[in-house]
């Protein structure tokens, strides 16, 4: 799938947590109490610390607020989270809504790190040690529909054009993923994303007679608006991420800046939220960070795919995401290139090791031909092909002008071009003008050698294509060989 449009799917978490009181540093001695059972309220289980482990282990999916009676926004929550769970119950969901006195379960407050109210925590079968921070919204069909992704799909699987269809004309926003792989883990991660765009229906689908209905040929997220008379992808190309650890601390007064600053750029940044504690390695692997580094800010242009990082690295407020937008957006900051350090022995084997901070100077040496494989570490074809690859690699490792590498393109991006599919092999030819040619034939010993000792060509019934640009974009849909798509 194209990496611009991977996080197109980050078109999400805005639905951050709402005000929270401080709770207090006095508390009363907590009461025994009389009996284990577990008791109801408004259809709300009611939990303490002898009832929490029997209501995990006879409900898979559970959600628990830990609340103070003397808590205002806990008693403006009180309705709403009653609804909620007349919802989920009329429509006989395993899901159940629950309640813990934070107060008088000082145990279980100190266990699940609460220090304001209310503070609410999903609970997924029975493990106690790993709950996830609710951070949705604060009534009845918000909560709702929060949980409803979570325990089931979050998008709609769409089989044929009519329940395509239905469910653009159902909805005012729906954002439908066309995906050639139902296996792929771009769509595990476009699921995972849409449980937290509650306003917005997102859809699925695998269906050829989709693709050409759309004019679609590779692996695409779509958002439909009724207010639009056609199908964009993605019209706000830019997007700002939040990158924050609800799981060791709240970050309600962050996230108020946070929000603080979006208005004035609506329509032209899309801010979202990314918990970095919430299994969101694939977005963090995308922009080359590592979770410690929350809370910070990365800005991104999904047509460009250029990402951005703050100068300086001062706290996140209101003032300083207006500072770093209006910055990106001015031109007074630099996009930044993923990298891995280039490996002390990189030219040591047969096939040689490039990253980025090494591409250049290998890939355009004009004095060598250089072949080189783009491959993602997860890719299955890549995986085949690697024997081959291995073989022509040492075939050619005595000619001191025929260079064989391979460069991991999940983690290095070049400046000269952007790698969409996955294996993708470019061939760059001795000599100047920085010329690049584009292998499209069989991934086997015999035709790669082939092409090898004809200078980057093959015999007129194989032909490969070669480009006139400079850079030449991979379209990834005319290989004669499979190719997975980012």
């Amino acid at each position: 799938m194209d990496s611009q449009l991977l996080l197109v799917l980050l078109l999400l978490l805005l639905g951050v947590s709402g005000p929270q009181a401080q709770e207090p540093k006095t508390r009363g001695p907590s009461e025994e109490p009389s009996e284990e059972e577990i008791s109801e309220e408004d259809g709300v289980l009611v939990l303490n610390r002898h009832t929490l482990g029997l209501a995990l282990s006879e409900h898979p999916a559970l959600l628990v607020e830990f609340y103070a009676p003397w808590c205002g926004h806990c008693k403006a929550l009180a309705p709403e989270y009653s609804k909620a769970a007349a919802l989920l119950a009329a429509e006989s969901a395993q899901t159940r809504l629950a309640k813990v006195d934070g107060p008088a379960e000082p145990e279980l407050t100190e266990e699940f790190a609460v220090t304001e109210y209310p503070t609410l925590k999903f609970f997924r079968d029975g493990n106690r040690t790993h709950p996830e921070e609710y951070t949705g919204p604060r009534e009845a069909k918000g909560i709702a529909e929060w949980l409803r992704r979570r325990v089931g799909s979050s998008a709609t699987r769409l089989e044929d054009e009519e329940s395509a269809q239905a469910l653009i004309d159902a909805q005012d926003v729906v954002v439908i993923g066309f995906f050639q792989d139902l296996q792929d883990e771009d769509v595990a991660t476009f699921l995972a994303l849409s449980q937290d765009a509650l306003d917005m229906t997102f859809g699925l689908t695998d269906r050829p007679q989709l693709f050409q209905k759309f004019g679609l040929t590779k692996d695409t997220v779509v958002l439909f608006k009724k207010t639009s008379p056609k199908i964009f992808a993605a019209k706000v190309l830019n997007h700002l991420l939040l990158f924050i650890n609800q799981t060791l601390a709240p970050h309600q007064e962050l996230l108020a800046g946070f929000r603080e600053a979006a208005p004035p750029f609506r329509g032209q940044v899309l801010f979202v939220v990314v918990d970095v504690g919430a299994n969101n390695d694939h977005v963090l692997q995308y922009f080359g960070m590592m979770a410690e580094e929350a809370p910070t800010l990365r800005f991104i242009n999904m047509e460009t795919t250029k990402k951005y990082t703050p100068v300086d690295s001062g706290p996140v407020t209101a003032a300083s995401v207006t500072a770093f937008c209006h910055a990106v957006l001015g031109g007074k900051v630099k996009p930044y290139l993923l990298s891995q350090e280039v490996p002390p022995d990189w030219d040591q084997r047969p096939v040689k090791t490039l990253v980025g901070k090494n591409f250049e100077q290998v890939a355009f040496d004009e004095t060598k031909n250089v072949f080189i494989k783009f491959y993602a570490p997860w890719c299955t074809h890549c995986k085949e092909m690697a024997p081959a690859w291995e073989a022509l690699a040492e075939k050619y490792k005595d000619h001191e002008d025929i260079v064989i590498a391979e460069l991991d393109a999940t983690a290095n991006e070049l400046e000269a071009f952007a790698v969409h599919g996955f294996p993708t092999l470019k061939y760059f030819p001795a000599g100047p003008g920085r010329k690049v040619i584009e292998y499209r034939s069989a991934r086997d010993l015999e035709t790669f050698s082939k092409f090898l000792d004809n200078g980057g060509e093959l015999p007129t019934e194989e032909p490969t294509k070669e480009s006139s640009a400079p850079f030449p974009e991979t379209p990834g849909n005319s290989t004669s060989e499979p190719k997975e798509e980012l």
